[in-house]
């Protein structure tokens, strides 16, 4: 036996470099991905698909996006992350690099849905954290997670008001294909991240691990774990139908692209804030803390928040602070998420169970963003949309209410004779 795979320091590497290897990956990716919606009326323009032929693109896009990821954590939790990540990375860039050259729904499925959005579930949370938990120090976890969640926000911030420019100047076309190659500045970052897989720290060092299939099936019979991912599928929803379609709400209210642009950018800017906040909350508090109330915090605010936005009237300023206000509740959901799995099962298959709870997540993303096409083709606006969106908060603040934060009892192990 390696007298140091199971040190409580092996594998380490300086937190500095791992936040911003992972975080900038999350940032490249994420940021091309979720600007995307900038371009949802361009694209009906070139192709005449129709809105809603468009968004079930974007739709199955978000479903790939979940449904790669524990396919992508089951090969890093075994052989590494670092190639996996890179290979995610190359495929963002030539699906988003293709958009611009399909004129077909299959051809648009193909490019947004199958390669960019597959490319990066593979970059993506699952493998991203899971590589991060274990290259940092137990104690340093919840703070990095919630960094490296703000790095896609930051690419956000950065990527939608850097579209939108590069649309003015120089058309939307050459906006989508210059974002594919600034995609590429991640394939440095996931050399960084190319560790091996860890051994678990603590006592499950020293047991024989689980098997992918024993560690499933073990988290889908646990009740937690089934709210943890129902709560999951609810922020999908949310986030895949703000991203999609908040520039054609702008639209619909009579503003400017601009405000689009920057409603996206105030998504990203203030998911840092909740992101980081929350990383740093769940660090200062330790075990002490009851990541289920913090959740369903979160789910709270944002239904109160949409009902404050279709109350109020739809100006600018509404606008941005309603972004705002949604960006810090926007994927902060993603550090406790992750927290309460490696709270009950451990590092070992980190990427494996929360990639299959990211599926949930893309499950709702798929429905947000294409019932966001179908109900304004249907009804000239979003506001059956606003409504779902509500009751959907609300029944994901009451849902984490059971989850009950405790590590389930391993099976036992039958020793080798």
């Amino acid at each position: 036996m390696n007298p140091t795979s199971s040190s409580p320091g092996a594998g380490l590497r300086p937190l500095w470099l791992v936040l911003l290897a992972a975080g900038g990956i999350f940032a490249l990716t994420m940021g091309a991905r979720q600007s995307m919606g900038l371009f949802l009326g361009h694209l009906n323009t070139h192709t005449g698909l129709g809105l809603a032929s468009i968004s079930l693109a974007f739709a199955f896009g978000q479903l790939w996006w979940g449904l790669t990821q524990p396919l992508a954590g089951i090969v890093a939790d075994r052989w590494g992350a670092g190639r996996v990540l890179a290979l995610g990375a190359s495929l963002v860039a030539l699906g988003t690099f293709l958009i611009p050259r399909m004129h077909s729904t299959s051809g648009l499925v193909l490019a947004i849905g199958v390669l960019a959005a597959g490319g990066a579930g593979m970059a993506g949370p699952s493998v991203l954290m899971a590589a991060t938990t274990r290259l940092v120090a137990p104690a340093k976890r919840a703070m990095a997670t919630g960094v490296v969640n703000a790095g896609g926000s930051f690419g956000q911030f950065i990527f939608a008001p850097l579209a939108q420019a590069i649309t003015s100047a120089s058309g939307w076309m050459v906006a989508i294909q210059s974002l594919a190659v600034i995609t590429l500045l991640a394939l440095p970052a996931a050399w960084v991240l190319r560790a091996p897989r860890a051994v678990a720290d603590g006592a499950a060092a020293t047991a024989r691990p689980l098997s992918t299939g024993q560690a499933t099936s073990q988290a889908w019979a646990d009740p937690s774990f089934r709210w943890l991912a129902g709560g999951f599928f609810v922020c999908g929803f949310h986030v895949a139908f703000l991203a999609t379609h908040l520039p054609g709400v702008v639209a619909s209210c009579g503003l400017a692209p601009e405000v689009g642009a920057w409603a996206l950018a105030m998504l990203g800017l203030f998911n840092i804030v909740g992101s980081v906040g929350i990383g740093l909350l769940m660090g200062w508090r330790g075990g002490r803390l009851q990541m289920k109330h913090l959740l369903s915090a979160i789910y709270a605010i944002r239904a109160v928040a949409v009902l404050l936005f279709v109350l109020a009237p739809k100006t600018t300023p509404v606008v941005l602070v309603f972004a705002a206000v949604m960006g810090v509740s926007f994927l902060s959901t993603v550090p406790p998420t992750a927290g309460l799995v490696v709270r009950f099962f451990g590092p070992s298959h980190m990427a494996t169970l929360f990639g299959m709870v990211m599926v949930s997540h893309q499950v709702g993303g798929f429905l947000g963003a294409w019932l966001g096409g179908k109900v304004f083709e249907a009804t000239g606006n979003f506001d059956l949309m606003w409504f779902a969106d509500m009751a959907l908060a609300t029944a994901a603040a009451l849902m984490h209410l059971p989850i009950r934060e405790r590590r389930p009892a391993a099976p036992p192990v039958t020793a080798a004779i």
